[in-house]
């Protein structure tokens, strides 16, 4: 275990970095300065045109020419802050590459173009003249602290003669150490200030960040939602042809046990009767529960053919209506399904309806799903409870960006209504 003592941690730990900091404050300065010969030739401009009215064209090449210089002056900052400090600063959204006149216009209009041009224009001399106090500090502290082999390095009949320069020197040496001391402080607080100046005026807008942030997480949604939808595939798989075939297997052999022994005792075909008839009620409740998790129809046949199953299993007449020029994604379509069949499973346990209409169309970019039927209506979905039911599809639906709504007067009719999302 490596100790660290009191004076370690006084004097070595300013100047740890202190070496790579006064390297990026020396890089900075050209940086800076560069775009300083450019306005004190626009003030010229400016006051030669309050002399002669006819200096008017030159005055916007100043400007012009700042703009030009802007992108490789904000290049060869990014490259100091990762050459010396190890720092990417981020990038703003810029227009594509273009050459008509559009595109420039496009590019020169752009905010991210005008706020790197104020770094250089007015955070750049402001910062050039941080930079040269820092490094006259730096300058200054290492002379001052080094007196004493100045000294020694002039003749020595100087020495001789004016003895009285001991005592100046030890408190030019005192001062030397305590620049040497603040130097890397003042130092780090430039530095700072420069990154946080470089961050908010070179990168992206606070907006900028959050629109990236926003896509970002919508990615992130986006690939657990299939990486769940692509889970209950595999459940849907795994139990169609794991267990499912078992209980099939074990219906079957009780049914040949049950017609093949006839000279088995009364109890015993009792019990393989009762046997029988739960490997069979198993089947079904696997079949419901497989359906559930992702019916493979949907997947091999789409959801015309997945809603009429649906429709066909109910103890009401129910039209279905599909038009989809084209396949939506199998996380929009699964969406899609499970809400039309929990709609239907709903009017059919507490809508007291007789008939239902189901419609799935694609309008543009967007998938509209209609559920409707003639029941007693009063469905609110504001009373529902959370993750079940109405609110339970709402939540579903929500989680792909779309919109679920619920109308349902008292006496009905009741109409849910989704809208869906589609990529294009």
């Amino acid at each position: 275990m490596r100790i660290t003592t009191w004076p370690q941690l006084v004097l070595g730990r300013p100047f740890r970095r202190a070496g790579h900091r006064t390297a990026l404050v020396a890089a900075g300065l050209p940086l800076h300065l560069a775009v300083v010969p450019l306005w004190l030739w626009l003030a010229g401009a400016m006051a030669a045109l309050v002399r002669a009215p006819g200096a008017l064209a030159v005055t916007p090449l100043p400007v012009l020419l700042t703009l030009g210089l802007t992108p490789l002056l904000t290049a060869g900052q990014r490259r100091r802050y990762r050459a010396l400090v190890g720092k990417d600063l981020p990038r703003p959204a810029v227009p594509g590459p273009g050459r008509n006149r559009k595109s420039v216009v496009r590019r020169l209009t752009t905010r991210a173009l005008w706020r790197q041009a104020c770094y250089h224009a007015v955070a750049g001399p402001l910062l050039a003249v941080l930079d040269l106090a820092v490094l006259a500090v730096w300058a200054a502290a290492l002379v001052s602290a080094s007196i004493y082999v100045w000294i020694w390095a002039l003749p020595p009949q100087w020495r001789v003669t004016d003895l009285g320069y001991t005592t100046q020197a030890a408190y030019i040496t005192a001062g030397g150490l305590a620049l040497l001391f603040l130097g890397p402080r003042l130092t780090g607080a430039l530095v700072r200030l420069d990154t946080r100046a470089a961050e908010v005026l070179l990168g992206p807008s606070r907006a900028e960040k959050l629109a990236r942030r926003v896509a970002d997480l919508a990615e992130s949604r986006a690939g657990v939602l299939d990486a769940a939808d692509a889970e209950r595939r595999r459940i849907e798989r795994d139990l169609h042809d794991g267990a499912q075939q078992r209980l099939v297997s074990l219906a079957v052999n009780l049914g040949l046990a049950r017609s093949t022994l006839g000279d088995l005792p009364e109890d015993v075909r009792k019990v393989i009767d009762e046997a029988h008839r739960e490997a069979k009620e198993a089947i079904a409740e696997l079949n419901d529960l497989v359906r559930g998790l992702h019916p493979a129809v949907l997947e091999d046949r789409g959801l015309d053919a997945a809603l009429s199953g649906v429709a066909a299993r109910l103890p009401i007449p129910v039209r279905v209506a599909v038009d989809l020029p084209r396949r939506p994604s199998p996380t929009v379509e699964a969406v899609a399904y499970f809400v039309v069949s929990e709609a239907l499973t709903n009017v059919v346990k507490h809508a007291q309806a007789t008939r239902a209409d189901v419609t799935v169309e694609r309008i543009g970019e967007t998938l509209l799903v209609v559920v409707a039927d003639d029941g007693a209506g009063g469905a609110d979905l504001a009373a529902a409870v959370d993750g079940t039911g109405l609110a339970g599809l709402a939540k579903r639906v929500s989680s792909v960006d779309g919109t679920f709504s619920c109308r349902s007067p008292a006496g009905g009719p009741t109409v849910i209504t989704v809208e869906l999302p589609c990529a294009p």
